[in-house]
């Protein structure tokens, strides 16, 4: 059984830009974005019982290969931002979609995405597909949610 056609899982998660994030200008260095994409993944990954912990005991490490991030404004120090974080794909590969947005106005600051292959931790070896473990998560999840 595989997922279907149903929507796949999508949080949004609530950060406040701390100081020790911002530059002279009171703006959060761009750096730090990963960071805030990192805070939004666990979410989501928590949403389907399949975060880094549970990737462990199934054998699979899950590293990023690739990663883009498109900034259109600038996050202040103080602000109240929303990232929604959204799977977009699994088949083969975990992609997930991200929004960073201003929690007050809802106005796009951010664009992303990242991609993570599974990775058997025994042989080292990156997998072609991913695993049935995720496959298994992601059926369970759309059963329970629709």
């Amino acid at each position: 059984m595989t997922p279907d056609d149903r929507p796949l899982p999508q949080i949004e998660a609530d950060i406040e830009i701390p100081f020790h994030d911002v530059d002279m200008m009171q703006v959060a260095w761009h750096g730090h974005y990963v960071r805030y994409l990192e805070i939004a993944r666990c979410k989501l990954l928590d949403t389907i019982n399949y975060n880094y912990p549970q990737m462990c005991e199934s054998g699979y490490a899950w590293p990023i290969i690739d990663m883009r991030l498109r900034y259109a404004a600038p996050a202040r120090f103080g602000q109240h931002l929303v990232i929604e974080a959204r799977l977009s794909e699994w088949e083969h590969r975990m992609k997930i979609d991200y929004t960073i947005r201003c929690a007050t106005t809802r106005r796009r600051l951010t664009r992303a995405w990242t991609v993570q292959v599974a990775v058997e931790m025994a042989t080292g070896e990156m997998q072609l597909a991913s695993p049935q473990v995720l496959i298994d998560r992601l059926v369970t999840w759309q059963e329970a949610n629709h």
